[in-house]
Parts: structure tokens; C-alpha cells; sequence
């Protein structure tokens, strides 16, 4: 997903990733590959609920996502078709967003 990204979004320069991807594997692959850094954001303590900064960014876009049947049920076979209803379901929030600022302005 991140190497069919890299050409979609020329100006990402940092990956922010749960503290499961740390490591030296990913970060070489990102640096190598897309020329971005990577970012883990890591719980401080345990049992204890913190919020983690930027994890709320993740958060809110996936329940975004649990708003739309075709993404809160999982009956796609391919990858390539839920790729395609994740890319449809954000290109018509993005253009809400800016129909509302065209409204507004």
C-alpha cells in the first residue's frame, strides 16, 4: 500500500506508526524506498490510559470509515476492491469538506 501511495502523495516526508512496527526493518524500507521517515509513536506507561499524540488522526478516520456499508462489512474477496472503496469513500468526504468551504466563503 505505502509503494502505491508514494507516488500519490509527493509531499509525505513522515509515516506515523504503532509502537508494533518498531524496528529497523520498516524505517530502512520507508528511508529506501519513498525517501520518508518514520515516526513510532510509543505508549509511556502501562494500564493506564493515555492519549497518544496524533493517534487520534487514525482514530477519527476510522470511524469515519464505519459509517460506509461497503467499508464496516467485510464482503469484498480482493484487497484491490476494498483499496478502491476506501479511495471513493474518502474522495467524496474530501469533497464535502470543500463544498461546505465554498458555501461558507
Amino acid at each position: 500500500m505505502l509503494r502505491k501511495a508514494q507516488p500519490l502523495a509527493p509531499r509525505v516526508r513522515l509515516v506515523w506508526a504503532d509502537g508494533g512496527y518498531t524496528g529497523t526493518t520498516l524505517a530502512a524500507w520507508l528511508k529506501e524506498t519513498a525517501s520518508w521517515e518514520l515516526a513510532i509513536v510509543k505508549r509511556t506507561e502501562l494500564h493506564t490510559f493515555k492519549v497518544l499524540p496524533r493517534r487520534w488522526v487514525v482514530e477519527r478516520t476510522f470511524g469515519w470509515f464505519m459509517k460506509w456499508r461497503c467499508l464496516n462489512r467485510h464482503h469484498a474477496r480482493k484487497p484491490e476492491t476494498v483499496e478502491n472503496d476506501l479511495c471513493l469513500v474518502m474522495t467524496k468526504l474530501m469533497l464535502r469538506r470543500l463544498a461546505a468551504q465554498n458555501i461558507a466563503a
